[in-house]
């Protein structure tokens, strides 16, 4: 969603340089991004506090005279590295009363800007700034040569309907559609044909693996196989990806695939996909969204009552 805030800057002010400093692992992510110079690796993880490496990091960035820093966490801490990089203008919402180490702070109107995109793109205007306009939709570079190397590496068919199956969701439970669902929508897609994927991290082998065998191994496992950067080639060879409300759904969005998306305790209204392909299925039920990590009420039917076949009628759309 950020990469909309990049190219709202880049139509706003051509010639501008943008680094984002973010976590190594997204740098997968940013080299897609054809709005980014380049990557800065966040030097801690999240929820650490990690004083001297952000102070050491501002001083070693003090080197590069950025002109602003559009700070998109709300957190105190994440406006510290800005501040120790002496960046003369230094932006954000006024989060966890940051006063001093932001001098460009917004209040956040949330009914004008209900939606995370529409916040990141209003940092990039000015402070004054009444109406703004409407984001620009994410759009992540295809990368020919990888492509060609993972479909090597995997020995991958041509020729074949590809659906990408993304169970896992690293927010927790309450966002994961249940894997026997998962494992009727890859049975019904083999028995057409098709390919299934499974696309996932480390943490979702164990539901990838569950997936597969009730859809008797027919499907590719990838969870824990690839890097992100290996992980969106492959995705970028679908002809369709369904997934929970995740960070590939998002990946899934800008790389411009046909997506069904699923969502729980979490709202679309806030974190849509930003796909005009994209089919989002919601309950609205009286009890989401919860934004729980694990259902409170142990039932889970925001996501257990979206059905298989309401899943397939949007897949055969």
């Amino acid at each position: 969603m950020a990469q909309s805030l990049f190219m709202a800057l880049k139509i706003r002010f051509p010639e501008n340089r943008i680094d984002v400093l973010a976590p190594g692992w997204t740098r997968a992510l940013l080299e897609r991004m054809p709005e980014v110079n380049q990557g800065v690796d966040m030097p801690v993880g999240h929820g650490e506090f990690g004083f001297m490496q952000r102070l050491n990091l501002g001083r070693r960035l003090r080197a590069n005279s950025y002109n602003q820093a559009i700070i998109l966490p709300g957190s105190w801490k994440s406006a510290l590295i800005p501040y120790f990089a002496k960046i003369p203008k230094r932006t954000g919402f006024i989060g966890e009363q940051r006063w001093g180490l932001l001098n460009d702070i917004r209040a956040l109107n949330k009914q004008e800007l209900s939606k995370t995109v529409q916040r990141f793109v209003a940092l990039g205007f000015d402070k004054n700034t009444s109406q703004f306009p409407e984001w620009p939709t994410p759009r992540l570079t295809s990368n020919t040569a990888g492509q060609e190397k993972i479909i090597a590496k995997f020995n991958l068919t041509e020729g074949r309907n590809r659906l990408v199956l993304c169970p896992g969701a690293e927010y927790g439970p309450a966002k994961q559609w249940p894997a026997e669902y998962f494992s009727e929508i890859a049975r019904h897609q083999l028995a057409e044909g098709w390919d299934v994927w499974l696309i996932g991290s480390e943490k979702d082998r164990t539901i990838a693996s569950e997936i597969n065998e009730a859809a008797e191994n027919g499907c590719l496992n990838f969870c824990g196989e690839t890097n992100l950067a290996e992980a969106v080639d492959l995705m970028s060879l679908a002809d369709v990806i369904l997934s929970n409300d995740s960070g590939l759904m998002h990946v899934a969005a800008a790389l411009g695939k046909k997506l069904i998306a699923l969502y729980g305790s979490s709202d679309p209204g806030f974190t849509p996909p930003l796909s005009e392909r994209a089919h989002i299925l919601y309950l609205n039920i009286e009890c989401s969204p919860c934004f729980k990590r694990v259902c409170p009420l142990g039932h889970l039917r925001c996501l257990n009552e979206i059905t298989p076949d309401q899943v397939l009628s949007k897949l055969s759309a």
